[in-house]
């Protein structure tokens, strides 16, 4: 490819030879696909969707998370914030999409999903008047909720993942720590591009490790066909006015991960401070790529903070190089065979590979922490955001005396409490009087 060039992976702009684009793009693919589509699975199977339609929902989920992040990658208009970002469907919907889905019909879940993106997507287009409430402290706490929430994610995965007949087996254990460790010392003892495709080979030796343990299950590839046409609305959609204000609610809350994970990923990945501009884009796709999902019959689409990680430990930013993956998305949904082979790869491998990046993503907190300064005042609102926002959060049925839309908003989302306290916070702790004032 004319003027590719290797050192370009650690820049936004430029080409990466193609030989070293796939596998790092590849990458990216395999840290978000089981998540990518296990929202739409669970979904389909608590409104008692048949196997066929399920399999297409599936198969437009990587369709619409491939267009999500090329248009992230490389903005339309004022749409797209031109970050490392990669997107996918998201889990923060789940609860209330099943709570309208089992109440009201798919329909209204489809209803309630495209005029709650398109709400989000003009708040993301009017951010400049609104974002000032969004402090740097802010940020930070949030950051950091979003690193110490993906802990449990990356535990459970290891375990063989959650609700799994096997969870905590020996062999979830054996391949979960190989996994880690082929990642650990591939990142270690490699050098130059191999060092920043540790996490894919630990992903291959784990793989490997698993077919030979007997945890790799090919039942799935016998029923995957070799070319399907994406299905649009799959569901007639229809507009319930309650049960769209309670959609728009959770994407307020989606919208304040994506202002954490946006905030994370040009502090560790390009090492300085978002723009307005690039959060104003990057909170416009959110929402307006979310309308398209509903389009093609799935819950919303957001960003990845898997793949924050993912960025926050090998420093690749390169967009080329992330569009790479998003064309493998597009594929994998356009031959499903190809995603179902992705969807073999066992929890516990996945588990072994994510572990360390979550972690990076609670250090860029503790990072953006640190740039704030631990003044008192400071101090004050990181320590009771994060201790209410992750114990409370962690404490099962503390939200029951709340009515459903709160509980389904807050119980089980830390991020959402640490974002909601820490602005409040903010706003009414008296500021701190600067050395001039004084």
């Amino acid at each position: 490819m004319k003027n590719a060039n290797s050192e370009n992976m650690y820049t936004l702009e430029g080409t990466v030879p193609l030989t070293q684009a796939i596998p790092l793009g590849l990458q990216h693919i395999l840290a978000m696909f089981v998540a990518n589509i296990t929202p739409i699975m669970i979904l389909a199977n608590v409104c008692g969707i048949d196997q066929s339609l399920t399999a297409r929902l599936v198969q437009n989920a990587m369709i619409v998370a491939g267009i999500g992040t090329l248009i992230q990658l490389f903005p339309i208009w004022r749409v797209g914030s031109g970050l490392p970002i990669v997107m996918g469907i998201s889990f923060t919907f789940l609860n209330t999409a099943i709570f309208i889905g089992t109440t009201y019909s798919m329909g209204t879940v489809i209803g309630c999903v495209i005029i709650g993106g398109l709400i989000e997507g003009l708040l993301g287009l009017l951010a400049k008047y609104w974002m000032r409430i969004i402090s740097p402290i802010v940020a930070a706490s949030v950051v950091t909720a979003i690193g110490f929430s993906l802990l449990s994610v990356g535990a459970n995965s290891f375990a063989g993942g959650q609700g799994a007949a096997d969870f905590g087996s020996l062999n979830n254990w054996i391949v979960g720590t190989v996994t880690l460790l082929s990642c650990l010392l591939f990142q270690i003892f490699s050098r130059g591009y191999l060092k920043v495709i540790s996490v894919l080979f630990g992903l291959v030796i784990g793989y490997i490790l698993a077919f030979f343990l007997g945890m790799v299950d090919f039942t799935i590839l016998k029923n995957a066909g070799i070319v399907a046409v994406p299905k649009i609305f799959p569901f007639k959609p229809e507009f319930n006015l309650s049960a769209i204000l309670s959609m728009v609610v959770i994407y307020l809350v989606s919208a304040t991960e994506t202002i954490g994970d946006s905030t994370a990923v040009a502090e560790t990945g390009l090492n300085r401070k978002i723009t307005e501009k690039e959060l104003s884009g990057s909170l416009a796709v959110d929402g307006f790529v979310s309308s398209v999902a509903g389009v093609f019959g799935c819950t919303p689409i957001t960003s990845f903070s898997q793949n924050i990680g993912l960025v926050a430990m090998t420093r690749v930013v390169n967009r080329f190089t992330i569009a790479s993956g998003a064309v493998i998305m597009i594929i994998a949904g356009i031959f499903p065979v190809i995603g179902a082979l992705l969807t073999t790869v066992p929890q516990a491998v996945l588990g072994g590979c994510t572990i360390m990046m979550f972690g990076t993503i609670c250090v860029a907190g503790f990072q953006l922490l640190g740039k704030c300064g631990y003044t008192a005042r400071n101090t004050m609102i990181v320590a009771l955001s994060l201790s209410i926002g992750l114990g409370f959060t962690q404490s099962t049925g503390m939200f029951s005396v709340f009515p459903k839309i709160v509980q389904s908003v807050f119980a089980e989302n830390c991020v959402a409490v640490v974002f909601v306290l820490a602005i409040l916070l903010d706003l009414l702790l008296p500021k701190e009087k600067t050395v001039a004032e004084v």
